[in-house]
């Protein structure tokens, strides 16, 4: 239980690196509501986002999820895309007035609705993704889906551990809080395996705004890069566009989270520490309409919850600057491999 609440404690203020960053027809309710009913008899679901979906491909992922579980179950699902505090709250509502089987939120910003709305409805079946509410006990009816983003980030450690030619690597990273070690010092340990000689700095965007402040960024990873690192990893959601640019100018290579963000700085990009919620939301309705959904659910790249693109099958295309290293692919397949076995076991740092 311990454990429990230190991970879910610590996951509002990390959600923040996703949230800044065919089954029917359409129509829409508070904020927007793709409705994708159709004539199908199967499970209902809803999936309700904190802001529109745009470009974001975080939540573009947990609709694709959502459409994958109830095509797959001949079923149905709806979209309530939220533009604020109160439409979100209006889309919950809403959604609980329907009654689906299933009801799916994503992000740190349900996690306090959530925590009040679950209980108080104990016959409806809520998921929430990348978050969780701290409580004494589990919720039964909410099933939370987090991520063990250690694993991919060591994974790209490797990949700067046989790349860098000057020895020096880097982290930009939003916070100093172990939470986001699970980046930085992972990604570390990695190129260290390669080389234990490699010398590692991390420096914090911190300020009023970390997660979204590329200027700031920007200026960090040219400080490091003049220091002699040439494989900075970009950990400040909204502030890596910041680090990208200095990494087309200044030459060095870079590495992404959360989604490709490869094509963002063409020939800058290694690769991306990748959280699948496809897949993620994918398996909590299935366990969930299975009947065998738990209270919390930690995914790594055992579970098809994590990833980089070195191992992907969308790897040609992605514009990913891994694709031209086959012999560093081999290896972080193999180290990945060992990792999904269990013999090779990566330190979480939130709890070391």
């Amino acid at each position: 239980m311990q454990r429990y609440t230190k991970l879910i404690s610590a996951l509002g203020v990390v959600a923040l690196l996703a949230a800044c960053g065919g089954g029917g027809t359409a129509t829409t309710a508070a904020g927007g509501v793709t409705d994708t009913t159709g004539a199908a008899e199967g499970p209902t679901m809803i999936y309700i986002t904190p802001n529109p979906i745009g470009i974001n491909k975080f939540l573009e992922l947990g609709q694709i999820g959502t459409q994958r579980a109830a095509e797959a179950r001949g079923g149905s699902f709806k979209v309530f895309e939220s533009t604020d505090l109160n439409s979100r709250q209006a889309n919950v509502e809403a959604a609980i007035e329907e009654a689906p089987d299933v009801i799916v939120l994503t992000t740190f910003e349900f996690t306090e609705m959530a925590g009040e709305l679950a209980p108080a409805n104990p016959d409806q079946e809520f998921i929430l993704i990348d978050a969780c509410p701290e409580t004494e006990t589990p919720i039964e009816n909410l099933h939370c889906g987090v991520f063990r983003e250690h694993e991919g980030a060591y994974l790209l450690g490797l990949m700067a551990g046989n790349l860098t030619e000057t020895g020096q690597i880097g982290s930009v990273v939003a916070l100093d809080i172990p939470f986001l070690h699970r980046w930085s010092d992972s990604f570390a340990l990695g190129a260290q395996t390669v080389d234990p000689s490699i010398t590692d700095s991390q420096v914090f965007i911190a300020g009023d705004n970390p997660f979204s402040d590329p200027a700031t960024a920007k200026e960090q990873a040219l400080a490091l890069a003049a220091q002699g690192a040439d494989q900075i990893f970009a950990v400040g959601a909204g502030s890596n566009g910041g680090i990208f640019e200095a990494a087309q100018e200044e030459g060095f290579m870079t590495y992404g989270v959360d989604v490709n963000q490869c094509p963002d700085a063409p020939g800058s990009i290694v690769d991306n520490n990748l959280k699948l919620v496809d897949n993620v939301v994918e398996q909590l309705i299935n366990s969930i309409l299975d009947g065998d959904a738990e209270p919390l659910t930690s995914f790594g790249l055992a579970e098809g919850g994590t990833g980089v693109m070195a191992i992907s099958d969308e790897l040609e295309g992605s514009e990913c600057l891994i694709a031209d290293y086959p012999d560093i692919i081999e290896q972080v397949q193999t180290a990945a491999d060992q990792i999904i076995d269990g013999s090779l076991e990566v330190p979480d740092p939130l709890f070391s």
